[in-house]
């Protein structure tokens, strides 16, 4: 699943191609993804034009001076840019026509995606209840401690909680947990202020870190090429279940927290 540094390296792939460009054009081959797409989003987005493209936790937001279409890339969506015309596949399900004769294109196999439009982005239903953009002012140790305070949900599913954080996936919290040096299955609540100030730094550093390699899931994502990511060859502990800790040599272990794979060093996170 596209994760917050792959979404955000969308944005940033696509950004220049559109930002005041109009739009002439808008296709839409099916409607039925996660949630069926509204007209609305052809209605106001034809003649058009685009102002920003922004990104809210794992939603790109293609703003415009009347209002923002919100995508979601789902489990295998991506966006890419193609010249007018390039003739779409089985999976190319939207198209954005742009008057520089770019095309902007969402293709998503298993259309667990989505597309909405809003007048006002950031409160739509799907956006009002999410937490903060761990790489923003809001987001420190202080506001991970205080929510973190009588939790006894593990300490890794309350950071993947888009709720009290957005974008901690579970390759990056595995990660930023390795190197916090905290037992992803410790308790939130148990966690002390201190050690949340390591772990805080760390979701930084690693997603920043990721987001500069272009991330971990796809190299060039609005190219649409499906490579591996750059950040891939950096992974300290996921997916490195029996090979030695690079600190201490103890074999990473590899088990099961919310139905998902975590990987961590018994040794090296208490």
């Amino acid at each position: 699943m596209p994760e917050l540094p792959e979404v955000e390296t969308s944005r940033r792939g696509i950004e220049p191609h559109i930002v005041g460009s109009k739009i002439v054009g808008v296709t839409i081959r099916n409607r039925k993804l996660r949630w069926p797409v509204s007209k609305a989003v052809d209605k106001n987005l034809h003649s058009n034009h685009v102002t920003s493209v922004g990104r809210r936790a794992k939603y790109l937001l293609i703003n415009t001076p009347t209002g923002s279409a919100i995508l979601h890339l789902g489990m295998s969506g991506s966006v890419y840019i193609v010249d007018h015309g390039t003739a779409a596949g089985i999976h190319d399900h939207v198209d954005i026509d742009f008057a520089n004769g770019k095309t902007l294109r969402f293709r998503d196999p298993r259309r667990f995606g989505s597309l909405h439009w809003s007048r006002d982005p950031l409160r739509h239903k799907l956006l009002t209840k999410l937490g903060p953009e761990p790489l923003g002012d809001e987001f420190d140790a202080a506001y991970l401690w205080q929510a973190s305070r009588g939790r006894r949900v593990s300490v890794k599913q309350f950071i993947m909680n888009a709720n009290v954080v957005v974008g901690v996936g579970n390759i990056y919290a595995s990660e930023a947990l390795f190197l916090a040096s905290i037992n992803p299955k410790t308790a939130a609540g148990r966690i002390s202020e201190v050690r949340y100030i390591k772990l805080v730094a760390a979701i930084q550093d690693v997603l920043g870190k990721a987001i500069a390699a272009g991330g971990t899931t796809l190299r060039d994502f609005y190219g649409g090429d499906g490579e591996a990511g750059y950040f891939q060859q950096q992974l300290e502990a996921y997916g490195r279940d029996g090979e030695p800790c690079r600190r201490c040599n103890t074999p990473i272990t590899a088990i099961t927290q919310g139905q998902r794979s975590t990987y961590y060093c018994k040794q090296c996170q208490r």
